[in-house]
């Protein structure tokens, strides 16, 4: 059986989305509360590869909320993720896929120290952060949405912001290793990673934001956009591709110009119908076929009971693992979301 952490995108769309599912005694608390309520299984799922097998899974709803981040209450935010973790373990759940912050808290906050919560000793081999196949997923977007706006990669450039991630960093490895990309600009707020990275590359300009987008023929986002940063879309590159790989996913709300084409990153979607409840109310435009690349990821171990945590660590994805879930998800169905904004 796999298992998806996740969580909500605002208080508000908490207290909407507990009422949709029948917690009342969530939907009208405010944000103390969340920062008490326990982990809860939410969504029993089914998944049929093309291939006709069929798995199961469950959904852990961690009740982590980013206003947590927002606020200052840290110990909240991580306990959430332990907490959900445990829960996931206890019921005998024997892969699971951190979505979202989930992955971002417990490798920031260096999570792998805690192993005890209460009476569960987690077993990290049961937990994979799903950014290989988020990676993985990107770049075939890039690399996709790229030819059908008529973009030559060996004549673009591509900018890479939240490169010292895992996820970023990921990204610039398959570009530099099997793609003809022109240029690579390299956008973060660590300047020594930024230096590590470029070193790793042997390539790769390091840029601040507001250099480098002017300069890109696509842009990839995979952090979160810097609060009271305003993008004028006609000082960017027309046509110009950007792909959203952040959660929420906002950027084309922010952005809207007949030039600049966004697409929702990291998002892939399913051969067949996905028997399941939680995509209806993260705002999928296909929610019985669309899901977070990360989730599939958990899917696609356990289709081929591969029971390790296949995506684990900071900056520790290669192109080969890389290429290796790509295969597994070809073969089960998935493909990257390609629709345009």
């Amino acid at each position: 059986m796999f298992g998806l952490i996740g969580h909500l995108t605002s208080l508000e769309h908490a207290q909407s989305v507990a009422r949709e599912l029948g917690y009342p005694e969530y939907a009208d608390q405010g944000l103390d509360f969340w920062c008490m309520a326990p982990p809860q299984i939410v969504d029993d799922i089914t998944v049929t590869s093309v291939t006709g097998q069929t798995i199961y899974g469950k959904y852990v709803e961690s009740c982590f909320l980013p206003e947590m981040l927002a606020t200052q209450r840290i110990k909240a935010a991580t306990r959430k993720i332990v907490n959900a973790m445990a829960h996931a373990q206890k019921n005998g759940i024997q892969i699971t896929a951190l979505g979202g912050f989930s992955s971002i808290i417990f490798e920031n906050f260096n999570l792998q120290r805690i192993s005890q919560i209460r009476n569960v000793k987690l077993d990290l081999q049961r937990f994979t952060t799903g950014n290989t196949h988020t990676a993985y997923i990107i770049c075939q977007q890039i690399e996709q949405a790229a030819q059908q706006l008529g973009i030559n990669l060996s004549q673009a450039t591509v900018a890479i912001c939240g490169a010292t991630g895992d996820i970023g960093s990921a990204v610039c490895r398959w570009l530099d290793a099997k793609t003809e990309v022109d240029e690579l600009l390299l956008v973060a707020r660590d300047r020594t990673r930024l230096l590590s990275l470029q070193n790793e590359l042997g390539r790769g300009k390091v840029l601040p934001l507001e250099e480098a987008l002017p300069l890109a023929d696509i842009v990839v986002w995979v952090a979160s956009m810097p609060r009271g940063v305003e993008i004028d879309p006609t000082t960017l590159k027309h046509p110009c591709l950007m792909i959203d790989g952040g959660y929420p996913k906002n950027m084309a709300t922010q952005i809207q110009h007949p030039d600049i084409h966004i697409l929702n990153g990291g998002i892939v979607e399913h051969s067949l119908d996905i028997d399941w409840r939680i995509m209806h109310i993260v705002n999928m435009n296909t929610p019985t076929r669309q899901l977070f690349a990360c989730f599939a990821e958990s899917m696609l171990l356990e289709f081929e009971q591969w029971y390790t945590n296949f995506s684990w660590g900071r900056n520790q994805i290669t192109v080969a693992n890389m290429e290796k879930i790509g295969q597994i998800s070809l073969k089960h169905g998935f493909r990257p979301l390609l629709s345009l904004a």
